[in-house]
């Protein structure tokens, strides 16, 4: 099949690049002329394992292409993807779907024969009603069919989750759009992967309540280890305990400085507003986004109590500065609250982060960037883990401590056991367990 993708974002980019693993011929389309010249020259503009090869092997195979107009790309293809940004928008926390319409009137206009038009972007329900409209005004006679198709991926096990998914969400009310979208997916059925068909609006709502979900359950694990930390139990050992019942399950029950990313924040204020205008307000949902604003605030204070009340004058090492491994995705990370608030209070700053360096460039000022954790951590006062990357899980601490000028360390990812962490000489402060190992 013939496949469009409009957007060569995180989504777009690993969608249009899987398909292409597919067998499908896929061609990328973005308005950036410098992202889709590197793209070209075999770059990749964002960090996501495995991508850069997938990339490199379906272009040289001749089933992915890159393109900054849609013309050609719209006209040829079976199914067509609009797979652009819908950030928050200022205000009022909605979803920005400036770029959805204006990628569906473009398509209208070339669109030639029938073809399945395809939400991928996260959007609010009732978009596809939207979509449907703005290309039946912009085109009359266009024959189409508007999809909508959810993504479900994790940054950092993107490809993995694309290709063995837990589930393909498919919101479709035109019999033969059903039929394009399964052949589309017809390589997953090898895997018994299940293919849910669904009306449009209840394909949108599920995305949403999907990641509203997990939401709230990283935050009740966050609840959980502050009482946890009040009454002298261990949060990792709960954890393990209710997450062994299958109803729960043990996946984002790990407790830490909070939920952040690309998906989470932005799409928990969208569902809240949306409940909110239909009368039905998601109290649960509303109550999680402020319980995780003033845990990632709380974060740094946290810190300041483990260095005795007072950083004024102190040099703090961070290690991991995304919103979780294995990404160089800064948006809504719990460093950029952290590390700000530690600064107005005098303290001195020096990071490191395997993949975010670049990207955390843009939004901090007046910190040393290192280029690896032993740099980082020489002189510093004190050390705080934020993100939980591989390579920080095996340090040489006799070699940490020796480069330290104190001995203060804050893992706000439950990295280390507490007793290794004293017996290597350091005050240890971890995430729910109280003091213990």
């Amino acid at each position: 099949m013939r496949v469009a993708m409009i957007g060569t974002g995180y989504v777009g980019l690993v969608s249009g690049a899987c398909f292409a693993d597919f067998g499908h011929h896929v061609t990328c389309i973005d308005k950036n002329q410098e992202k889709i010249d590197m793209l070209r020259a075999g770059g990749v503009p964002i960090y996501e394992p495995g991508l850069d090869l997938l990339v490199d092997r379906n272009m040289r195979e001749g089933r992915l292409d890159f393109a900054t107009d849609l013309t050609e790309a719209v006209r040829a293809a079976d199914v067509v993807f609009i797979a652009v940004g819908t950030p928050s928008r200022r205000g009022d926390g909605h979803a920005d779907l400036s770029y959805v319409y204006a990628a569906a009137e473009e398509i209208a206009k070339v669109m030639d024969g029938f073809t399945v038009v395809v939400t991928k972007s996260t959007v609010p329900v009732g978009t596809g009603d939207e979509v449907e409209a703005v290309i039946r005004k912009a085109n009359p006679d266009a024959e189409f069919a508007v999809v909508s198709n959810p993504e479900f991926l994790r940054e950092g096990a993107a490809i993995e989750d694309f290709k063995r998914p837990d589930r393909v969400v498919v919101g479709v009310e035109d019999d033969r759009a059903r039929e394009v979208m399964r052949e589309l997916y017809r390589p997953l059925f090898l895997n018994e992967t299940p293919i849910l068909f669904t009306e449009r609006r209840t394909s949108e709502l599920i995305k949403y309540a999907a990641n509203a979900f997990l939401a709230m359950k990283i935050t009740f694990i966050n609840e959980i280890s502050d009482l946890c930390e009040a009454l002298g139990a261990d949060v990792q050992q709960v954890a393990r305990g209710i997450g062994l019942d299958n109803r729960i399950g043990k996946k984002f029950l790990h407790a830490g400085p909070g939920y952040g990313g690309s998906c989470f924040p932005k799409d928990t204020v969208a569902l809240s507003r949306t409940a909110q205008e239909a009368g039905s307000p998601v109290r649960l949902v509303e109550t999680t986004i402020d319980i995780n604003d003033k845990r990632k605030a709380a974060m740094a204070e946290r810190i300041v109590k483990a260095c005795g009340g007072s950083v004024d004058g102190k040099s703090i090492a961070v290690l991991g500065l995304t919103f979780k491994p294995n990404t160089d995705d800064m948006r809504e990370a719990p460093s950029l609250d952290i590390i700000p608030a530690l600064q107005k209070q005098g303290a001195t700053i020096s990071a490191y982060d395997p993949a975010g360096t670049v990207e955390a460039e843009k939004h901090f000022t007046d910190v040393k960037f290192a280029s690896g954790p032993y740099l980082c951590v020489e002189g510093a006062d004190a050390l705080v883990f934020i993100t939980e990357w591989n390579e920080f899980r095996a340090l040489d601490l006799d070699r940490v401590h020796d480069l330290m000028r104190g001995n203060v360390v804050v893992d706000l990812r439950n990295i280390y056991d507490t007793r290794q962490m004293t017996e290597s000489g350091f005050v240890y402060t971890s995430v729910g367990r109280a003091g213990r190992s």
